[in-house]
This record gives C-alpha cells, structure tokens and sequence, in this order.
C-alpha cells in the first residue's frame, strides 16, 4: 500500500495578484467576527506574499517587529496596521448597513 505524502498548506502560494490579494483579505474580514489578531495574520500572510523584508522596508518596521506583529499571536497596535497596509498599498473602503425603515 502506497503512503500518502501531505504538505503544509501555505496560502501564500495562492495570493500571486493584488486581485487574489483582496479577495482573501475580504473573506477574513467577514470571518473574522472582531478578532483584530485573525486579520494581523491575514496581513501577514499577504506581506509574506509580497515579500516581508520590502514590506517591513516600506512600513518603517523592522522584520522581526513585523513577523511579530502578524504572526496572528496577538493583536498589534492599530498604528502597526496601519502602515503595513500603507506598505501593501491597500486602500480602505467603508459601508454603513442602515437598518430598514420602518
């Protein structure tokens, strides 16, 4: 009987275009459900896509302090957030759901 060789799924494989980048950026965003550390980590999986050292380049961080903050671990601070998506060239988008009238 033949064995099975499994490997460690790594969804940086999967994010090659800014598109695909989005896209898993918004699926965590609505699975989420307010766990600021589940997003860390899906920021990170997105600048170890990119490429961590230009990412942490760009965001004035240094690898270490940016493994640490996206590692999904904790929540880093929002100012921490905030230049790694200036870094990622995400840009912010919101919508306000209006309850209907009634």
């Amino acid at each position: 009987m033949a064995k099975t060789h499994t490997t460690r799924y790594d969804v940086t494989e999967h994010l090659r275009t800014p598109e695909e980048m989005a896209a898993y950026l918004e699926a965590c965003l609505e699975e989420a459900n307010g766990d600021a550390a589940f997003i860390a980590k899906a920021l990170g999986d997105i600048a170890r896509a990119k490429g961590m050292t230009q990412v942490a380049r760009d965001a004035g961080l240094s690898r270490e302090s940016l493994y640490k903050a996206l590692s999904g671990d904790r929540s880093p601070d929002f100012d921490t957030i905030l230049k790694v998506v200036a870094a990622l060239g995400i840009k912010w988008r919101f919508t306000i759901d209006l309850p209907p009238a009634a």
